[in-house]
């Protein structure tokens, strides 16, 4: 009966360090999610059309779309982003997808 209760008391720490590790797993797995979606992705910007509030930029790798680098039009998400933003400059921006756009959150000098 001793050795029963012992093996049992080894199953449960097991048991407990397993969910434990798992635990751990997942925590880091949204950190990763988390991170890549609120990267910043860098490029140079090619064209700004403050009517229509799109801006074209010559990107590097966008991890959170598992984008290769391009040139695009993108979608602002507030034209006011696009303000003080002129052809050439180099430019840090986040980036998600809504829908069938690819909408700019927010555009760093």
């Amino acid at each position: 009966m001793k050795y029963i209760r012992q093996i049992l008391v080894v199953i449960a720490t097991l048991g407990s360090l397993l969910s434990l590790e798992m635990g751990i797993a997942q925590t880091t797995q949204s950190t990763e999610a988390t991170n890549a979606e609120t990267a910043y992705t860098e490029g140079e910007v090619k064209r700004v059309d403050l009517s229509l509030g799109k801006i074209t930029i010559k990107h590097g790798f966008i991890k959170n779309l598992d984008m290769p680098p391009m040139t695009m039009v993108f979608t602002v998400k507030e034209k006011s982003l696009l303000h003080d933003i002129e052809v050439g400059q180099q430019v840090r921006f986040k980036v998600i997808s809504e829908g069938p756009k690819i909408v700019i959150t927010d555009l760093v000098k």
